[in-house]
Formats: structure tokens, sequence, C-alpha cells
């Protein structure tokens, strides 16, 4: 089978300061050719991260750029190896071309729909290959700009989640890649931001260590730091169909995800 999509791979806003905001997983387009091969609950693609640029509305006012994915992962993960490589070997995880929902059902209708080599290569070159051109050309542009960068890969996870870990996810997971992506001073300081937020939960590099993003673009030696957080929905939002926005709910966690961003600019701005 061929690919084919009418959408751009992403939407992009440039700031002013050395932050960039990449959301890998909030697209929900699905080309209508693709569309018909999925199950009927994949079209409602549940694995989106929902409603983050919403979330995330103070991007513009802390000058930070913002990349933003238009396809659902369903279509390609942003966040994976281009060969698929698995960045939890041993553990469940979902791949390049997911070919399963997050709670283990099947996405395509019939195993004759599931994507070949081929076609894979074109979703890459369609969808990933841009947009991690546009991540890596603004990353530079900062570095060059400033002299320091950084990126905070912004992502949402229903809360819990039996195939990937056990329990409920505590709330605010930063991934910094073990120490390799970040300064970690820094990450240390998030961590404890996020510890001191009233009425929710933090870890440091717990079952989210960071993706493919973090780990390929966080080169603390050459000041470009880089830290995945992955909140729970539960935090923001209804986790289960529709996935409506929260207002009073998101009231509650987003001023600590801004006051997180604002202490990666005044650590890379110092």
């Amino acid at each position: 089978m061929t690919f084919h999509t009418t959408e751009p791979p992403f939407r992009f806003r440039q700031g002013s300061r050395p932050l960039l905001i990449s959301m890998p997983h909030v697209g929900t387009h699905v080309p209508p050719a693709l569309a018909a091969r999925l199950t009927d609950e994949a079209r409602r693609v549940p694995d989106t991260d929902w409603h983050l640029e919403r979330l995330y509305d103070f991007a513009d006012a802390l000058g930070a750029s913002v990349l933003v994915a238009t396809h659902s992962r369903f279509v390609i993960d942003l966040n994976r190896p281009p060969d698929g490589a698995s960045l939890y070997p041993g553990q469940s995880v979902t791949g390049l071309c997911p070919v399963d929902l997050f709670d283990d059902q099947p996405l395509y209708r019939d195993a004759a729909d599931v994507p070949d080599e081929a076609e894979i290569s074109q979703r890459r070159d369609a969808i990933w290959q841009p947009y991690h051109a546009q991540l890596a050309q603004e990353l530079a542009r900062l570095k060059a700009v400033h002299g320091v960068a950084a990126l905070w890969d912004a992502h949402s996870i229903r809360s819990v989640l039996p195939r990937f870990f056990e329990g409920k996810l505590p709330d605010l997971n930063l991934g910094t890649a073990n120490g390799a992506s970040c300064e970690p001073s820094l990450a240390e300081q998030l961590l404890a931001i996020g510890q001191q937020a009233t009425g929710y939960t933090a870890v440091l590099n717990g079952r989210f260590k960071g993706g493919h993003i973090t780990r390929q673009y966080g080169n603390p030696a050459q000041g470009v730091h880089a830290v995945q957080l992955e909140m729970t929905q539960s935090s923001y939002m209804q986790e289960s169909w529709p996935f409506d926005y929260l207002p009073v709910v998101a009231a509650g966690v987003q001023p600590h995800v801004r006051c997180m961003l604002e202490a990666v600019l005044a650590f890379v701005e110092k």
C-alpha cells in the first residue's frame, strides 16, 4: 500500500528565547485512506497527547518556540528512532508505526492492512523526517543566537495503563535519559518543583526516561539541555472518550508546569 497525506507534517512558531517546546504526540490527523483500514476504536485516536497546546498556552508569553505534530502517532510516532528500535528493551512498547493501542487492542481491521516496509518508509519521509529536520534546525538556530538551547518535549498519558506500568503513574514524570540529556543540577531543580507541587506526585527518570527526541538532541556538553515531561492526563483532562479538557482541573497543574519552564529558561540564560 502507498501512503499519501495532504496535511503539513507540523505547525511551528518561532520564539525569542532559547527554549523549544516540542509536542510530537498531539496530532490527530489520519489520512482518510489510512483511517479506513483502522478499527472503530483506533479512529478515535485514543492514545493522543490531548490538549497540550491549550495546557501550554503560556508558551508564547514565555518567548518559547513551539513545534507541534499534526498527524496521529498511529500514522508514525515522532518520538521513536527512525529504524524502529525499542526505547525500552525488554519492556512492552509501541513502535515507529504502531500496530496496537495502548490497551493492547489491534489498530488495524485486518492483518492485510498493516503497513509494510515500503509504506513505513513513505510515512517516515513525509512526516518523521520534516518534523525532525525542523526540530534540529530550530535548536541550531537557538544555539547560534543564544549560545545555548533548551528542548522541552511535552507529553501526556492516561494515569493507569497496566500494559506499561503497575498502578497509577506519578503525575509529573521528568525524563533526562538518566542524566545524559540535561545538566543534572537543572533536572534536580525541576524535580523539586514537581515534588513541592501540592496535590501532585513527581519522579525523575522513572518509568519514562525520555524518548528518542530527548535522547537524540540533548547534549549538555554542547549547551543543549533536553527534558521530557510525561504528565498524567487526569491532571488536566478527562481520560476517557470524549477526552474533554477540564479547565478547572488544568488550572491546578498549569502553574507548576510553567514554573518548570521558567526554571529551564533561568538556567540556560544565566
